[in-house]
């Protein structure tokens, strides 16, 4: 195990060499400082405990990995400030990305408030439904519709068959539908 004093020792020593490198590879003194502080934060953390003799093979993994994760975080950044700046004019001082983007048919942001009421009722009353089943089949159908699990893993997590859980499912769904249209849902 590193005392604190022989991690304080390695870190210290390794500090030039270290920023060196990632300067070397991310030609940003500010950003190869950061990545540099940041590996020898995880090391300190996670690795502290250690033995000294593996402190040096585990501080270049987690710089490498450091410095993957910053051309990944600025790979990401590059790509959505293109998209967002080509969006509006460079001369344009009044442009507003949320303007630019229309509702897409069909989705929420597109519905009107009667629409939203409706669908919002027409959820209660599914939900309503859903709520009288019973626990059995209640359970089996929002296993597999709702926590989208196959029939292996509902039966799983049940402790029943496989076939127990088709006959749950076919059950609660016969159910749900004779009792909304009933009530006028057809879905």
């Amino acid at each position: 195990m590193a005392s604190d004093k022989e991690l304080a020792d390695f870190l210290a020593g390794v500090e030039r060499r270290a920023f060196k490198q990632t300067v070397y590879a991310v030609r940003d003194d500010d950003a190869a400082l950061d990545i540099v502080q940041d590996a020898m934060i995880k090391l300190a953390e996670k690795y502290g405990d250690r033995p000294s003799a593996e402190l040096p093979l585990l501080f270049q993994r987690i710089l490498q990995n450091t410095m993957h994760d910053h051309f990944r975080r600025q790979k990401v950044r590059n790509t959505w400030v293109s998209l967002f700046s080509s969006l509006g004019g460079a001369d344009d001082e009044d442009f507003d990305l949320l303007e630019t983007f229309e509702a897409q048919e069909g989705s929420a942001a597109a519905e009107s408030s009667e629409q939203r009421l409706a669908r919002e009722q027409v959820l209660q009353l599914i939900d309503e439904e859903i709520q009288k089943l019973p626990a059995r089949q209640r359970e089996a159908f929002l296993m597999r519709y709702w926590e989208d699990m196959d029939v292996a893993e509902t039966a799983a997590a049940m402790g029943c068959s496989e076939g127990s859980v088709k006959t749950h499912c076919s059950r609660a769904t016969h159910t749900l539908a004779h009792a909304l249209r009933a009530k006028g849902i057809t879905l």
